[in-house]
């Protein structure tokens, strides 16, 4: 259950060089769903584990992590030779690499782990919407390949998009959404979750009071369907930023032919000035379930329980 609060939780916040001319010719990469690309060195591909790029031959990864905008400033002070030490990584330089569209800085190091020599590049970049924070480490084996000139003009070809296409958003998800009920895409979290909301883009989908409705798909569930109400209330009890719920109906019924569970309550937002209707749904089947939250002011849920259905019964194995 705390697994699902921490996944609500990140959704609402929603991790210079010299030869770099035949990099630039090249296009800049865009992991699936991912804000951050760049063109990588020759080599790499596309990592199926993470945002970012690698070379599982030579054991060489580039991570890519999108952050706040407004995490740029903390990381300017909290990446330090100290800081890094505590990670097991000794600092050699720190020195500013700006970018055409991002103000940034980059950091070298060095790392043992199991007794190989790693190396590593940390790039933080500051761009309008987005922190990146890249992080290169490649051992000293692959060092001929991999290069401190090659990763550096890699680097130096990182930017942002301002939109991330909405299929390859969903695509990254174990389940298919076939229906948003005209929702937009508030966030991601690969291989396990999504929000849909009302919410401009610009705003936290979670903080918002506008319509929105959590996917998420858990491992495990009730072996005994006496025990599913149960575990419906404590998986309500994660749901955050409630407060004063009341629970008016929790009943089992069937959701696209597999056995579920659905609790209607009212509640507060955490100011205590709103009120508001919940539903959680949760499907069961296969060693996993589904759970499916949807809030809405209570004047408005006329209007978003239909929607908000809409979207439970467009949810589809992949």
């Amino acid at each position: 259950m705390a697994g699902i609060r921490r996944l609500l939780t990140a959704l609402a916040l929603f991790a210079l060089a010299s030869g770099a001319a035949p990099l630039c010719a090249a296009e800049v990469s865009y992991p699936a769903g991912s804000p951050l690309g760049l063109v990588p060195p020759a080599g790499m591909k596309a990592s199926q584990s993470f945002f970012g790029f690698e070379d599982p031959d030579n054991q060489v990864a580039v991570i890519m992590v999108a952050l706040p905008a407004q995490a740029y400033a903390e990381l300017e002070k909290s990446i330090t030779a100290d800081a890094l030490k505590r990670q097991g990584v000794t600092l050699e330089t720190r020195e500013a690499m700006p970018l055409p569209s991002a103000k940034a800085f980059l950091v070298t190091g060095r790392q043992e782990v199991d007794k190989a020599k790693i190396r590593k590049w940390i790039l933080v970049a500051g761009f309008p919407t987005v922190t990146a924070l890249v992080t290169v480490q490649a051992p000293d084996a692959a060092k001929a390949v991999y290069t401190d000139a090659v990763l550096r003009a890699a680097l130096a070809t990182l930017t942002s998009r301002a939109v991330v296409p909405v299929e390859e958003q969903l695509g990254l998800l174990p389940f298919k959404v076939a229906e948003l009920g005209g929702f937009r895409v508030g966030g991601v979290i690969a291989g396990r979750a999504v929000m849909l909301s009302d919410a401009p883009a610009t705003g936290s989908p979670m903080n918002t009071l506008e319509p929105h409705i959590f996917v998420a798909v858990g491992s495990g569930g009730p072996a005994q369907a006496t025990e599913r109400e149960a575990f419906a209330r404590d998986a309500f009890g994660t749901i955050p930023n409630l407060k004063d719920i009341h629970i008016t109906t929790s009943e089992s019924l069937r959701i696209s032919s597999q056995q579920g569970h659905q609790i209607i309550a009212s509640a507060r937002d955490t100011a205590g000035t709103s009120e508001l209707t919940v539903v959680q749904w949760l499907r069961f089947g296969g060693g996993a379930y589904l759970q499916m939250v949807g809030i809405a002011r209570t004047e408005a849920w006329k209007d978003a329980y239909p929607r908000f259905r809409a979207v439970r019964d467009g949810i589809e194995p992949r």
